[in-house]
């Protein structure tokens, strides 16, 4: 069934252009700067309409949290190395918790889950243990050879869950199809998310709910924009669950149609661009 037969008109999206990680990281970058000034608020009680400073976080305007510094540390990593190397990838992200490697205004919003394997050198196997830290940056993995196996790997350097490793699998999938065939992935999720009720949708922390949330905030908007404020304005792990979405919607629009204000406003654009391979 077509979407437009099912009510859901498909958005323009330019098919000329290939789909791949800078698309994703940038997506994810300016989904998770929006949502930083909104992390933990209740749903309902803000609008975010733009992009801007302040909030829970004091930070300023375009500031990203650790679901950008931990994607990027990803992509430098395999950058590095030429292959994906767990060691490597543990040592950046403990450079990225003790010394604010991969940020712009140092390390700040660790998860609980993250900070402990972290810091005990090993991942987290409990069933407490699936919030979405490693969802967040396993987007790198998606424009790689990675394997299923390397992505639960990824995962496990903090979330050794099979939850969140099953999780992570899912996203990276998803991400190889929509860089394949956005349009038909917009579709897809168009008919499996449109007649979801907004009420329904939850945006905790735990990594299945960040997973459906940013799979409903795509499937239920027709831009990049629409999509990441959607995310946010679902309230909870705001930052995340824009993060997540926006690098699938970056991926299905291209990097092209991120509002130019927002781009603009996006701090450390340099450091970005310097991990990208």
């Amino acid at each position: 069934m077509a979407c437009e037969e099912a009510g859901y008109p498909v958005p323009h999206i330019d098919l000329t252009t290939a789909r791949g990680l800078a698309d994703a990281v940038w997506g994810e970058a300016v989904g998770d700067a929006l949502g930083v000034p909104f992390e933990g608020l209740a749903r309902d009680s803000f609008t975010c309409t733009d992009m801007v400073g302040k909030g829970r976080h004091q930070r300023p305007a375009g500031t990203w949290s650790d679901d950008t510094a931990m994607t990027i540390a990803t992509c430098d990593s395999i950058k590095t190395c030429g292959r994906v190397d767990t060691y490597d990838l543990r040592l950046r992200f403990e450079s990225w918790m003790l010394t604010g490697a991969y940020t712009v205004d140092g390390c700040f919003s660790v998860g609980r889950t993250t900070r402990a394997a972290l810091t005990s050198g090993h991942g987290l196997r409990g069933e407490w243990d699936n919030g979405n830290g490693s969802l967040m940056r396993i987007c790198p993995l998606a424009f790689c050879d990675a394997s299923d196996d390397d992505v639960r790997d990824v995962s496990g350097i903090t979330h050794a869950h099979h939850v969140s490793y099953e999780t992570c699998v899912d996203f990276v999938h998803l991400l190889r199809e929509a860089a394949r065939d956005s349009v038909a992935l917009w579709e897809r999720l168009a008919l499996e998310q449109g007649g979801r009720p907004r009420r329904r949708v939850r945006s905790t922390g735990f990594v299945r709910d960040t997973f459906d949330a940013a799979l409903w905030s795509v499937g239920t908007t027709r831009s990049y924009r629409e999509c990441v404020l959607a995310a946010v304005n679902l309230g909870g792990d705001s930052d995340s669950t824009a993060a997540v979405a926006g690098a699938l919607a970056g991926v299905i629009y291209g990097a092209a149609t991120i509002p130019a204000a927002w781009m603009d406003r996006l701090r450390g654009k340099g450091t970005i661009e310097e991990c990208l391979f």
